[in-house]
């Protein structure tokens, strides 16, 4: 196993010391390898050195401009630290340098939403639900944005795409019922808030939407 499988291995069981001293020992033996400066950035990013973690990516990036994962990294770190502007860059670029990957496209658009671009997120988290077929956050992400664009009835499918993946999102089944108290379905907003109370309890937004459709149907009788 090389050094870098190796450090993956001991970052899997949270050891992160090992991990570290293994990929540190990958950057001596090889430094012209940007495998091994993403893979040290991702274990300085994991125990919160956020800095550290960024000049690993930017060094990465410096031996190879075409190591795809060390932008996606990077993407990541300042989309946690709500530097959207960058994340968006770093995604792009990721994209442009032949990142392909279904996460990556999920990033770039929930950074986009962030941005108050849905309609620009939008291709981005529908590319994400094509190649993670079996994301149940990346449907439930996909449908708010179509629901925030006033598509309800493709914004429906997605939240129960969501649900057949994780029955026990409890915000998939709260949004469902907005849904369907837009298209003025009663019964269903009502189950759906009752299905996203069963899960959650303290769920503030169903019940005060449970509340609404209740009130409103004493006030019709």
């Amino acid at each position: 196993m090389d050094k870098n499988q190796q450090g993956i291995e001991f970052m899997k069981d949270g050891n992160w010391e090992e991990a570290a001293k293994v990929f540190m020992e990958a950057i001596e033996e090889n430094p012209s390898d940007p495998v091994s400066y993403i893979n040290f950035g991702n274990v300085l990013s994991a125990v919160g050195e956020t800095e550290k973690a960024l000049q690993f990516y930017e060094k990465a990036i410096s031996v190879d401009e075409n190591a795809a994962a060390a932008y996606y990294s990077a993407g990541n770190l300042y989309f946690e630290n709500e530097n959207f502007e960058k994340a968006k860059d770093m995604f792009e670029s990721a994209m442009r340098k032949g990142l392909q990957s279904g996460d990556n496209y999920f990033m770039l658009g929930i950074t986009l939403i962030q941005l108050e671009q849905n309609r620009l997120a939008l291709p981005y988290l529908q590319r994400a639900v094509e190649l993670n077929e079996n994301d149940a956050e990346a449907y439930f992400q996909y449908g708010l944005c179509l629901a925030q664009l006033e598509l309800i009835d493709e914004a429906i499918i997605q939240f129960e795409n969501c649900l057949a993946i994780d029955d026990q999102h409890a915000d998939a089944y709260y949004n469902l019922g907005v849904a369907y108290g837009f298209k003025e379905d009663e019964d269903n907003a009502l189950a759906m808030f009752n299905k996203a109370l069963d899960i959650q309890p303290d769920h503030l937004l169903a019940g005060y939407g449970k509340k609404l459709i209740e009130k409103g149907n004493t006030n019709t009788h």
